[in-house]
């Protein structure tokens, strides 16, 4: 039978092509526009790169083969490269599309990652007293200590300053609470773990300031998380796991914990034994080194208790996981968790935590693989860097011209799509 021009169907199916249409020219956008939506997130790449180089050296490592140094290195020069790449990617974005520097700083949602960029130097920073420090003059020395003071001081400005953004202006609701909350801190807190790597370098004049400096960064970046998990686990409580998408980032949760053992026990070790501020300088580093242990230890098990939760949370829904820049979640925290175990094994001398720490390093070396693969598929499949994909969502518009305006459509889709 024929159907009627005026038919309801007939107008429901030009509706649905027209919508296609749209999303073809979605599909079919330059990559120089899809920088529109290339935001701090990305950074979770190198970020996560930078740890698992930093995971694979021969220091960080309770057993080696030969060849290992050399795979970290390779590592390392990769994370380089994708940090530059990052780094242009986002300047362009930021000098094409106007207004977007100023709207990715104060959006409640993609703001919040503007700590990563840090994190990557972060990982690069410690990636120098791991690589480069051993092969180099005194003069790398020098740079990592200038480095490390210009790190410490800009990641407390951050610190201060994005939550005073968020305080003056609050968006988000405790509902929708996650871990990606206390990212703010993280720049700040782990200048305590790259005192604990370069110390032991330093003259001892600088070696203490460093510590020092990196003890009350830890120390701060620690009890802010803290505030921040009192809140998470009544956001859990009351409303229950966070949305499907969201649940990698639980394991955010896992890292200030683990940083803070690997940090406390790292800048014990590397306390100068030509100081002596308590009395004889080796009973001292005994009793500090006694004191991190038990302490690292004793925080390290909120980390183990964490990474439980999170990957039970995951594994519930992984059937209904999309990929997304969060799922590097899966990697950077757990690097903190891995070297934290090898730390403590090797503190306790024991062969079995040490392996332990071996096993959990294949692992996400395995993890790194399969979330890098599947970042790779999502930009040629357009499931990131496309309107109402990435974190910048909250503040798209409906704009008549140019690609901001697919946004309302490709959700609609999707929404449509999913009923």
């Amino acid at each position: 039978m024929w159907r009627r021009r005026d038919d309801p169907d007939d107008s429901q199916n030009d509706s649905d092509d027209t919508r296609n249409e749209e999303l073809e020219k979605v599909r079919k956008v330059r990559f120089l526009d899809r920088l529109e939506h290339f935001t701090w997130a990305n950074f979770t790449f190198p970020m996560s790169t930078g740890g698992i180089s930093i995971l694979l050296a021969q220091q960080t490592q309770p057993f080696n083969f030969r060849g290992l140094q050399t795979i970290g290195k390779v590592f390392y020069i990769f994370d380089l490269f994708v940090f530059t790449f990052v780094v242009a990617c986002i300047v362009t974005r930021f000098l094409r599309f106007p207004g977007s520097l100023k709207k990715s700083i104060t959006s409640p949602t993609e703001g919040l990652f503007m700590a990563t960029a840090q994190l990557s130097l972060a990982s690069i920073i410690v990636g120098i007293a791991r690589y480069g420090i051993p092969e180099c003059g005194p003069w790398l020395v020098v740079a990592f200590r200038v480095l490390f003071w210009i790190y410490f001081a800009v990641g407390f400005l951050i610190a201060v300053g994005q939550y005073t953004m968020l305080f003056t202006s609050p968006q988000l609701k405790a509902a929708d609470m996650t871990p990606a909350w206390d990212l703010p801190i993280f720049p700040f807190m782990l200048s305590g773990t790259i005192a604990s790597a370069g110390a032991g370098h330093q003259p001892p004049e600088h070696a203490v300031p460093m510590i020092v400096a990196g003890l009350t960064a830890q120390g701060l970046g620690m009890l802010i998380s803290l505030c921040m998990y009192a809140l998470y686990c009544r956001r859990m409580i009351e409303f229950g796991f966070p949305a499907t998408q969201s649940r990698p980032g639980m394991f955010i949760a896992v890292g200030p914990p683990a940083f803070t053992a690997l940090a406390l026990i790292g800048m014990a070790k590397n306390f100068p034994t030509a100081q002596g501020y308590w009395g004889d300088a080796e009973m001292t580093i005994q009793i500090l080194k006694v004191l991190a242990t038990v302490t690292g230890i004793f925080i390290w098990s909120l980390s183990l208790w964490f990474w439980c939760i999170s990957t039970l949370a995951c594994l519930m829904v992984w059937r209904e996981l999309k990929y997304s820049l969060t799922w590097w979640a899966f990697v950077f925290p757990n690097v903190g968790f891995t070297i934290a175990t090898i730390t403590i094994g090797e503190s306790l001398e024991s062969t079995a935590v040490e392996w332990v720490g071996a096993i959990m390093t294949i692992l996400l070396i395995t993890m790194w693989i399969f979330v890098l693969f599947n970042h790779v598929r999502a930009i040629l499949r357009n499931g990131i860097w496309v309107a109402a994909k990435d974190e910048d969502n909250n503040y798209l518009d409906d704009k008549t011209n140019g690609y901001p305006k697919m946004a309302k459509i490709a959700k609609e889709f999707d929404e449509e799509k999913q009923s």
